[in-house]
């Protein structure tokens, strides 16, 4: 019993240390065996052996400045997009919102208690301060982020809130969490929820959830800005109005897809 034990630990090891060269090089881009063992700090040999499964499987590729992610993630990457029920609807309403707006729109989804960008389109005047489609957001953040949390099951919130670190990002980020179950109930009651800078000082952003036909929530739709252009009616009313109309027709939508 203790051997398999101490097998089935040394495979997840095995594992972990491979996802942590992955997310090294992707972190990195164009970074050597020798910069990676410094970052990792694992022995030169375990690092090397990894790379070189990685490359014969097609997911790292060596060019002449280092290792390179490899393509074959894009291929996922756009399996585990497209699973989600609706996406093209939601990639055109993202479109759609960001040309009318002027300003950056993305969708958001949750996975593993955090917000992950599913879509993003920006309009004529966007600023790109996104960190791209697949980057990640701690829900509490993000003003799509709290739209998703205000429609959660209480339980199922509890426990979400349970497993977060509530790491400031500004210094207007919530990192209490009785402060962040107060305002989730406010954008519970109004059905919009707002982000003033609580994810990059200089940005405002508005958000709703979408939720599907039994009233469960899909992700989370917003549009952000700078905060000298999102401010006053403009950020409180029209917005919300404009993202609130966009939700109705996107869930109507994709619920007779």
């Amino acid at each position: 019993m203790a051997q398999g034990t101490n097998e089935q630990s040394d495979s997840v090891q095995t594992a972990r240390t491979m996802f942590d060269v992955v997310c090294c090089i992707k972190n990195g881009s164009g970074m050597t065996l020798t910069e990676i063992v410094t970052e990792l700090d694992y022995a030169k040999s375990t690092v090397h052996r990894h790379l070189r499964t990685l490359e014969e499987l097609g997911y790292v590729v060596q060019r002449d400045d280092g290792y390179h992610v490899g393509l074959r993630f894009l291929d996922i990457g756009v399996t585990a997009r497209n699973s989600y029920d609706g996406y093209k609807l939601i990639r055109n309403k993202v479109e759609e919102i960001a040309d009318e707006t002027g300003e950056r729109a993305q969708f958001f989804v949750e996975e593993h208690a955090e917000a992950v960008y599913l879509a993003r389109s920006v309009g004529e005047q966007a600023v790109h301060t996104d960190p791209g489609i697949g980057s990640r957001i701690p829900l509490y953040a993000a003003s799509a982020g709290k739209a998703i949390l205000a429609e959660l099951p209480e339980d199922e919130l509890f426990e979400m809130i349970e497993r977060m670190e509530f790491e400031p990002m500004t210094e207007y980020t919530i990192t209490d969490p009785d402060e962040l179950m107060a305002e989730l109930a406010e954008i519970r009651d109004r059905g919009y929820s707002f982000n003033r800078e609580e994810s990059l000082q200089g940005t405002h952003a508005v958000g709703v959830a979408i939720c599907d036909e039994q009233g469960e929530v899909i992700g989370g739709l917003s549009v952000t800005g700078p905060s000298h252009r999102l401010k006053g009616e403009r950020f409180t009313e029209e917005l919300p109005d404009l993202l609130l109309g966009a939700a109705n027709e996107l869930e109507l939508n994709i619920a007779h897809s």
